[in-house]
């Protein structure tokens, strides 16, 4: 990879763009970034060049991407919301993908999520196989990065189950929470991206983590490391759901949803392949025991707030 190409990266002012973004710049190369708050607070400064999404408008969105050698898309929703759905997100995608062509990219590199299908009943599955065919079929040279969990200073799941581990006498799992996960840190993923941008193969990287937990595992090592080891009990999923929609709507937010408690049961944020990742839940959460889950982490919160730091919501 020739230092000083131009490289975009959606969301780059959001979570996982925001690692892909450092590391392009420490490795010398110009950055710019499409997303949809222009107005976000960032450390970055003049590094990075921001540039707002256009789905309505390929040209210019075509023109923001003029020039770039690599394109690094992160740009998804998590649930289906008034403001936000999954549908119209794989559409403003393909417009996407369509823009890259057009403006010449050499290379898209994609965040998807590890098992895919576009025969899932769950619509967050459906839709990111769907992306990565259009991919596929576009002729343009890529790389599919399917993540399972991603955990970090900025995630959600981890934090929020601290979060609930120091507030709560007792934790409730999903039915026996005997499912996988194998949760990648954020910067082990921005770390395959950059890499894979780099280079010029077709292919699909399962991007998951050196360690595999069964959910109620992974709760119990949390409430071990941060010093509130609670008592684990299993809920009918009704239940839980219930539940997170109670203190979602305390907080203000979307805790979990009745698609996110299918998926996680069904196991499908595990794969039986060889971890990318290098850094370790066990030892980071150990690292970060003090401050993981002091606050409520809230989706919402962010995408009504576009102008403060990402990281400060």
């Amino acid at each position: 990879m020739d230092h000083g190409e131009l490289h975009v990266v959606t969301g780059a002012l959001g979570y996982s763009g925001r690692y892909i973004a450092r590391r392009l710049l420490e490795a010398g190369h110009q950055v710019r970034t499409l997303t949809g708050s222009p107005q976000r607070r960032h450390s970055f400064g003049n590094a990075v060049e921001v540039h707002p999404f256009q789905f309505d408008r390929p040209e210019a969105m075509a023109q923001s991407l003029r020039g770039a050698s690599v394109l690094y898309n992160t740009y998804w929703v998590r649930f289906n919301h008034k403001n936000f759905r999954h549908g119209q997100a794989v559409e403003n995608t393909l417009a996407l993908f369509a823009a890259a062509k057009l403006a010449g990219v050499r290379r898209v590199v994609h965040v998807s999520i590890t098992n895919p299908s576009e025969d899932s009943p769950l619509e967050y599955f459906r839709g990111k196989a769907r992306l990565e065919r259009a991919l596929v079929e576009s002729g343009l040279s890529h790389a599919i990065l399917r993540p399972a969990v991603l955990f970090g200073p900025e995630d959600i799941l981890i934090n929020n189950i601290a979060w609930c581990l120091r507030r709560f006498p007792l934790m409730g799992v999903f039915g026996d929470g005997q499912y996988r996960l194998q949760p990648i840190h954020v910067d082990d993923l921005a770390r395959l991206a950059v890499e894979q941008g780099g280079r010029a193969e077709n292919g699909v990287i399962n991007a998951i983590g050196p360690e595999t937990f069964t959910y109620r595992d992974l709760v119990r090592t949390i409430g071990r490391v941060i010093g509130k080891p609670r008592p684990i009990v299993g809920v009918p999923p009704a239940v839980g759901y219930w539940f997170g929609r109670a203190v979602g709507a305390w907080m203000g937010d979307v805790m979990i949803t009745r698609e996110e408690i299918r998926g996680l049961m069904a196991g499908l944020l595990a794969v039986d392949a060889p971890p990318t990742g290098q850094i370790r839940l066990t030892d980071w959460a150990a690292q970060h025991a003090e401050s993981l889950g002091r606050h409520y982490a809230s989706e919402l919160a962010r995408r009504r707030n576009r102008e403060e730091a990402y990281e400060n919501l």
